[in-house]
């Protein structure tokens, strides 16, 4: 090499260092939920929809840090410390992991997606005024409890008992259980209710549903149910029970009937979120959002393949109709 080409080299070496030493590094974001990413993965996809609303990528300019408890909440607050010790510049967390994200730091901005009442939780200090590091997405599904019944009453005028198939583990099933009893009085219907919180319970609660009196399921919030909503449909239908659900995706999984706001809209609407508090926006001046939908969906085909002749009131009142 001549004299010239070696202090041209010597000289350009350091300001390739220079150059890559100041490359920027993307910010991380934790994303912690309770149930698995084989049920919940298309969750994931909707709150990646989220931040990419407002400008973030995932392996661009943005890397998402996924944990995941299958389930098991014992999981939960060795998965949130593992994310705070990666120093991640944001973290979501599903309804039952906000806790466990909470007692594990007091720095890092939390998004939460809530199936309660966030007040009454204790996680912000108001709805349009979060304060502190949380705020989020208020799915409030326990308000729409009773509502939910009344529908698959009138669906199925001449059932009288209803099973309700809830996880206890889900904190706001009591609240739920609380709603739909109050609901059953008025409407003169009786319940019968069934704990399920693994997929054994799952298919035990469904055997006894074959002995039992019940004319129609309802099938409570939560994050474990709806993750197992083919599971649940699948042992609707071989027990021939008309059942109603939270989520439009188990009625679009062949799910008799759905009312309730969108999960995966929920899950956008955090992304959204996570996204503005990494432009710099504080978590205690973004309001919590509440849905701004409630959905009420009808699976014709399954309909049919029950016996069952939807009222055409209530078939008007749809928001959508499954072929």
């Amino acid at each position: 090499m001549r004299r010239r080409e070696i202090v041209v080299a010597l000289l350009a070496a350091p300001l390739v260092s220079s150059a890559h030493a100041q490359q920027p590094t993307i910010p991380v974001v934790g994303f912690l939920n309770s149930a698995s990413a084989d049920g919940y993965g298309s969750m994931a996809v909707a709150f990646r929809e989220g931040l990419a609303e407002v400008g973030y990528h995932e392996g661009n300019n943005v890397a998402i840090e996924h944990r995941w408890a299958d389930d098991q909440s014992k999981h939960l607050p060795p998965l949130a410390a593992e994310l705070v010790d990666r120093r991640v510049a944001v973290i979501f967390a599903n309804s039952p992991s906000v806790s466990a994200v909470k007692a594990a730091t007091s720095t890092i901005p939390i998004v939460f997606l809530s199936g309660d009442d966030p007040v009454r939780l204790g996680l912000v200090a108001s709805l349009n005024r979060p304060g502190g590091i949380v705020t989020g997405v208020a799915i409030l599904s326990r308000e729409l409890a009773g509502k939910r019944l009344a529908l698959l009453h009138e669906l199925v005028p001449n059932a009288r008992t209803i099973a309700v198939l809830i996880n206890s583990d889900f904190g706001p099933s009591g609240r739920f259980q609380a709603e739909v009893q109050a609901a059953a009085v008025t409407l003169g219907l009786a319940l019968q209710f069934l704990q399920a919180n693994t997929d054994a319970k799952i298919d035990a609660s469904f055997a006894s549903l074959a002995q039992a009196q019940a004319g129609a399921l309802l099938v409570g919030p939560g994050p474990f149910l709806d993750s197992r909503r083919k599971l649940l449909v699948s042992l609707a239908a071989h027990v021939a029970i008309p059942a109603g659900y939270e989520t439009r995706a188990t009625a679009a999984a062949g799910g008799l009937m759905s009312y309730g706001a969108s999960v995966a809209d929920g899950y956008r609407q955090a992304g959204v979120y996570t996204g503005r508090i990494l432009k710099g926006e504080r978590p205690a001046d973004l309001p919590v959002l509440l849905p701004t939908k409630v959905e009420l969906v009808i699976n014709l085909s399954t309909a049919k393949g029950l016996g069952l002749e939807i009222p055409p009131t209530l078939l008007a009142r749809a928001d959508e109709v499954i072929e």
